[in-house]
């Protein structure tokens, strides 16, 4: 890999893996941090070469195509991803959407709707906000403000990759590393994978830089990074992508029913 490459990341924890010592293994990288659903509108102005957008972004452009078996997705619990209720479920009439994300947004009105048959009216909760800045019935948070909030004051607190996971029996992907299908990129995702490799074995240290500026002990920090996360896109995390572009679909959040392919992933 030769050329120059504009690589977009997210700037929350649950990226760091992916991008450590990224500058070392590829020094013609410029590394760019942003939130997701700004990472998202640089990749489609063509400000970005790669980002690791929102999984909803990219059912929402047909001209994208994933670059890497690297993604941010659970199998369970993801901890730093929660709906904040003080209604039951069930009586939920108005949901604030953290406007960091898109997918996470997307996946909450899914389970919703899924579960409950429910389309609540939908408020901002701008960037920088707490949850005492909206009165919505429930509210989405996302990151690492998620991962900080207490859980004792409301009547019911989903995680939404539990909640996910149950329903479907499957893993839950929120982002992955994608480029549009005109860019050619060779060595891109070897050099995204040997990232990501290099990220896991260093799970100790990343945690320990990174602790402090989340708010979080340095072990709970490890604990995320390692038992709520996965980061291996493989046929399993295929299929959960496929079941959301589905879902998305039926409720208007993403324009078409995507059939997902990446030919890279492993058998996981």
């Amino acid at each position: 890999m030769n050329q120059a490459i504009r690589i977009g990341a997210v700037s929350y924890l649950n990226t760091k893996p992916l991008v450590h010592q990224l500058d070392e293994l590829a020094p013609q990288v410029r590394l760019v941090y942003d939130l997701p659903s700004r990472l998202a509108d640089q990749l489609a102005r063509g400000d970005l070469d790669v980002a690791l957008i929102p999984s909803v972004e990219f059912l929402r452009n047909p001209d994208y195509t994933i670059v890497s078996d690297a993604c941010i997705a659970c199998r369970g619990p993801v901890f730093s991803v929660k709906l904040y209720c003080r209604v039951k479920p069930q009586r939920i009439k108005t949901l604030a959407l953290d406007e960091g994300s898109r997918t996470s947004a997307a996946l909450v009105q899914i389970l919703l709707a899924e579960r409950f048959g429910l389309r609540p009216t939908l408020l901002p909760l701008p960037i920088g906000s707490s949850l005492q800045d909206t009165s919505a019935d429930a509210v989405l948070l996302i990151g690492d403000r998620a991962m900080r909030t207490m859980d004792d004051d409301y009547v019911q607190v989903w995680d939404l990759g539990d909640v996910w996971c149950r329903w479907s029996e499957l893993p839950f992907v929120f982002a992955m590393w994608t480029a549009r299908s005109d860019r050619v990129l060779p060595g891109i995702a070897g050099v995204l994978t040997m990232a990501r490799d290099a990220g896991l074995r260093s799970l100790d240290a990343i945690s320990a830089r990174e602790a402090s500026g989340v708010g979080l002990p340095v072990q709970q920090c490890v604990s995320y990074l390692r038992d709520n996360l996965y980061f291996h896109l493989g046929p399993r995390e295929l299929r959960g992508l496929q079941l959301f572009s589905e879902h998305a679909a039926q409720l208007g959040l993403a324009p078409l029913e995507r059939e997902i392919r990446f030919h890279g992933c492993e058998a996981t």
